[in-house]
């Protein structure tokens, strides 16, 4: 495998893109929009600059990362030479399901198509193509440069060689792969997920404000990010459209979003990719809590 084309140039897919070329693979990074493509490279190198600063790679791996990039408008141009196609577009089963489509179309019958879905079926992605045996899940963390974890996801018919090469490489990325079967939500945001949205309850019910929920589970459970945080960190758009798809699958109130995640999405309020969430995220206020005004 020399060539992987990633789709979508995002906080998800331009972090997957500069993993990839870190390890030296050709990267096709495709997007419908030339800025995102810009905006993705300056984010690429100013990552690659903190690496830089902290000793972990030197300018010429920095300047051979980069040149491993290339951008594509072109979705055909971009996937025609790729032997692994990893889509990374916004979480929304209607055109992932459309792109999967188009890809199974377009790709050489050989090309392994990946997905890096949070929540969204493999098996109902791999149904939109002529060749489900090659359709799998990649989930990478948030941001992939530094996490670790990489769930591989199997659909009902992906193939058990599909599966290993997949395995295999995230291995060569320095990650740590975890085969997880297809479910609504997978592992981590079926778990994550509940979590969160338990949090919103709370401060929505008055039980305490967003920084001590926060502090509470940071100090009572060792985590590093409080769930508020982490949630403006994933986006609140992001967190309710992966607790749809779990209530859709699963049927289950428990997953239901809470009426103020609703409430803020709703305002437009997304957590740091908007400027707003639970936390400001504007340079004037530096993280202020702003939770009083949905109170």
């Amino acid at each position: 495998m020399k060539t992987v084309a990633v789709l979508g140039a995002g906080t998800m897919g331009n972090g997957i893109a500069h993993v990839f070329a870190q390890y030296n693979y050709k990267v096709n990074l495709i997007d419908i929009s030339q800025s995102s493509l810009d905006k993705a490279i300056v984010n690429i190198s100013r990552n690659l600059d903190r690496m830089v600063a902290k000793d972990v790679i030197d300018e010429e791996e920095k300047k051979a990362t980069l040149d491993n990039i290339s951008t594509h408008l072109d979705i055909k141009e971009g996937v025609k030479n790729a032997d692994l196609v990893i889509e990374a577009a916004t979480e929304n089963a209607k055109i992932k399901k459309a792109i999967f489509k188009e890809l199974g179309i377009i790709c050489h019958e050989d090309t392994i198509l990946a997905s890096n879905t949070s929540s969204i079926s493999i098996t109902e992605l791999a149904n939109e193509t002529t060749r489900p045996e090659n359709v799998i899940g990649m989930h990478f963390m948030n941001p992939v440069p530094l996490m670790k974890l990489v769930e591989v996801i199997k659909g009902k018919k992906t193939s058990k060689e599909v599966v290993k090469i997949i395995m295999n490489l995230s291995k060569e990325l320095n990650k740590i792969p975890v085969e997880v079967n297809d479910f609504p939500g997978f592992v981590a945001n079926r778990i994550l997920m509940p979590m969160i949205n338990e949090a919103i309850e709370a401060l929505q019910d008055g039980v305490s404000g967003v920084s001590e929920i926060d502090t509470v589970m940071k100090l009572g459970m060792a985590h590093p990010m409080g769930p508020l945080q982490l949630a403006d960190f994933i986006g609140l758009d992001v967190c309710l459209s992966i607790l749809n798809v779990m209530y859709k699958g699963f049927k289950n109130p428990k997953y239901m979003p809470c009426p103020l995640l609703v409430k803020m999405v709703n305002k437009g309020k997304l957590g740091i990719k908007s400027g707003e969430g639970f936390y400001d995220y504007s340079v004037s206020k530096k993280a202020e809590i702003i939770s009083s005004q949905f109170k």
